[in-house]
């Protein structure tokens, strides 16, 4: 299972989303070290990754709160909390699901997990 965050160095809310994601892998029994975080520097960076703000969590190449048509590029990214509030990083509940399923599923496929 390969769990990544990306970020701009422009915005501010990649640590929160880091705790968030460390913390939601500690309470699975997951290794947070083996979170792979890396910038995204250029707006070429965006278009190779597609990456529609920061801070961006994909387990296994699935965003855990995917869009739809959001344009691509350095920007702050805007989540939508499962209470309805807005918030800069992704509900953390949206989070430790995604890893469950990832998890259930690396199980089911005898793959290690994360």
């Amino acid at each position: 299972m390969r769990v990544e965050l990306l970020f701009w160095e422009g915005c501010p809310s990649h640590p929160r989303a880091l705790a968030d994601l460390r913390e939601a892998m500690k309470e699975l029994g997951l290794d947070p070290d083996r979170i792979v975080v890396r910038e995204v520097r250029t707006d070429a960076d965006a278009g190779r990754e597609h990456f529609v703000g920061s801070p961006t969590i994909r387990i296994d190449g699935v965003d855990v709160q995917p869009t739809d048509d959001e344009p691509l590029g350095l920007t702050c990214r805007v989540y939508h909390r499962r209470d309805g509030r807005i918030s800069p990083t992704p509900d953390p509940a949206d989070v430790h699901d995604a890893l469950a399923a990832a998890a259930r599923t690396a199980t089911a496929d005898n793959q290690p997990a994360a």
